[in-house]
């Protein structure tokens, strides 16, 4: 097992209960598991021990969520995510462990930005859409760049998250369909990540050993998400996502 002191395994364990959290609330929280499991653990074999606790965040999420997915856009996404995974997996063939962790740096921050963005592009929207993107050649033409990027984003980093976010909510999605949509699109990604990782070496027998302890700081996560989903201050909350993801960013590409 990788040896952590007592505050970095808390540490890890705090993240892994964002993870649940975030997956039945507010997704923008796994950028911060991100920076955490990057700065505790060596950057590369991080995203290898992050993936099983998102798939147990993402099974949570789709027990929750799953009569609300938009499967149309599913489809729509899943050829060009395929060619981003593709891409993503080829850099991480070559790249050592100072160049994912600026890379993880380089992508939080950029995830930030988009997170910013998204939200002032949200407040100067007059009403969201009611349905989903029709399909169209400009639906796919925004379908293939969100899935390209959110596919080489997420097999690097597993920082897909705020891409597909704003993609959900640029095609007009509330918050149940935006969720269920959510939901499946990161369960079937992530598994299907799962062979990518292995072959890279990312998931082993002692990362595994690791994953079944904090697997049970995801669990109370995902509840407490459930619990505040209608609750919580999203505004506030964003903000803090959003300057702890800087944080996290700058604290990658200067160490």
């Amino acid at each position: 097992m990788y040896t952590v002191t007592l505050w970095e395994f808390a540490a890890l364990a705090a993240a892994s209960i964002l993870v649940g959290f975030s997956k039945t609330a507010v997704s923008g929280a796994n950028t911060v598991s991100l920076a955490i499991f990057a700065a505790v653990l060596p950057a590369r074999e991080s995203t290898g021990v992050l993936l099983p606790l998102l798939i147990v965040g993402d099974l949570l999420a789709v027990r929750t969520y799953r009569r609300h997915a938009h499967w149309g856009t599913l489809v729509r996404l899943f050829p060009a995510v395929a060619v981003g995974v593709v891409v993503g997996t080829v850099f991480l063939l070559w790249a050592g462990d100072a160049e994912v962790r600026t890379s993880i740096g380089a992508i939080l921050l950029l995830m930030a930005g988009v997170t910013v963005w998204r939200r002032r592009a949200a407040a100067r929207a007059e009403a969201p859409a009611t349905t989903p993107d029709a399909d169209g050649a400009g639906a796919r033409l925004k379908a293939g760049s969100y899935g390209v990027l959110g596919g080489f984003t997420t097999m690097v980093a597993n920082a897909g998250g705020p891409v597909m976010s704003l993609y959900l909510l640029s095609a007009g999605f509330r918050k149940l369909g935006f969720l269920g949509t959510s939901a499946w699109f990161f369960l079937i990604v992530n598994v299907a990540k799962v062979p990518f990782s292995v072959g890279l070496g990312l998931i082993d027998g002692r990362s595994l050993l690791l994953d079944a302890l904090l697997a049970l700081f995801v669990l109370p996560g995902a509840y407490i998400g459930k619990a505040c989903v209608d609750r919580i201050n999203q505004r506030l909350f964003e903000r803090l996502v959003i300057g702890a993801t800087v944080l996290g960013g700058l604290q990658l590409l200067l160490r």
